[in-house]
């Protein structure tokens, strides 16, 4: 049972990460090659390394909370008490904010949202039947309408911390640009994995 367990925690981790990927990709390379790519030697590698750094970057990120509640759902599931859990996931979150300079209550709390919901989507995949990510998800909602509806509810949850992050960033122009670009992102890769998996 718990090796059937960490297969689809594996499982479900390589999901998100390459997910992670494509929002970063989708948010990061936009710039279109210029001529002094071609007519200066190494500056295509160059900017090939500084943008992997940063899809790099953004993808631990973007990362973070979910692989914070995969985490708390694996745990729960071999026996970890909900409320342990809970208590070790917000002081994990106040840290990651602080250390980005982001920290407030209003945001963890927000963030403390994220990672419920989070959580109770991987525990279900946990709990589901299938050796795919795609069939976890397809045994765990059974329809799709009703994992529609927890992508609509994580999707208002995100919009929440995007604006709570605004806020705290001053509500720039280029502060919404790249939140609005991220849920962009995020919302086509969402609808594309809809599609390939019912």
């Amino acid at each position: 049972m718990q090796k059937e367990l960490e297969k689809k925690y594996d499982t479900v981790l390589f999901a998100e990460e390459e997910f992670a990927r494509g929002v970063a990709l989708g948010v990061l390379v936009k710039r279109p090659i210029t001529p002094w790519h071609v007519l200066i030697p190494g500056m295509f590698i160059l900017d090939f390394l500084r943008r992997s750094s940063e899809i790099k970057r953004y993808s631990n990120l973007f990362l973070f909370p979910r692989k914070l509640a995969l985490a708390l759902a694996l745990d729960t599931s071999k026996g970890e008490k909900m409320k342990n859990g809970i208590l070790r996931a917000e002081e994990e979150i106040r840290q990651w904010l602080t250390s980005l300079q982001l920290y407030s209550g209003g945001l963890q709390r927000e963030q403390m949202k994220v990672i419920c919901l989070l959580f109770d989507h991987y525990s279900k995949l946990l709990n589901a039947e299938g050796k795919s990510y795609h069939s976890l998800v397809r045994n765990a909602y059974k329809t799709r309408e009703n994992y529609e509806a927890y992508l609509h509810q994580l999707a208002s949850v995100e919009k929440r911390v995007d604006q709570v992050i605004a806020e705290i960033r001053g509500e720039t122009q280029d502060i919404w640009d790249r939140l609005q670009a991220e849920q962009v992102q995020v919302e086509e890769l969402r609808k594309k994995e809809i599609e390939r998996i019912f």
